[in-house]
């Protein structure tokens, strides 16, 4: 049996969606531009190896999609329990605002280690 959500409840979990998702969106730009200019300078930049050519625009990707393919994964594990969307969603945006913290934490550490 299922009990109607309250206008406040529904409110409440699109309130923590949207915040959720602007902050990560805004941690996850800074290390995208960092990371996409890195990877532009190394590509078509004299004296690199074709290894480092392909590997680093690789793990730069990886850095930075692994949040959003993480949220999916727990959004869809929420839709499987035959949840409504909106109720799915809160799981999924709090797991995508906290794995935009590392690849923040990796341009942080960049920043302070870099010569």
């Amino acid at each position: 049996m299922r009990r109607e959500r309250t206008r406040a409840e529904r409110l409440t979990e699109g309130l923590t969606v949207a915040v959720a998702s602007a902050l990560s969106f805004g941690l996850l730009a800074g290390p995208t531009v960092v990371f996409g200019t890195t990877t532009w300078h190394l590509a078509t930049g004299t004296g690199t190896t074709a290894f480092s050519r392909f590997l680093t625009p690789v793990i730069f990707l990886a850095l930075v999609t692994l949040p959003l393919i993480l949220a999916c994964a727990v959004f869809r594990s929420g839709r499987r329990k035959s949840r409504e969307p909106l109720t799915a969603a809160v799981p999924a945006a709090l797991t995508l605002l906290g794995a935009s913290v590392v690849p923040f934490a990796a341009l942080c550490l960049i920043f302070m280690y870099a010569d």
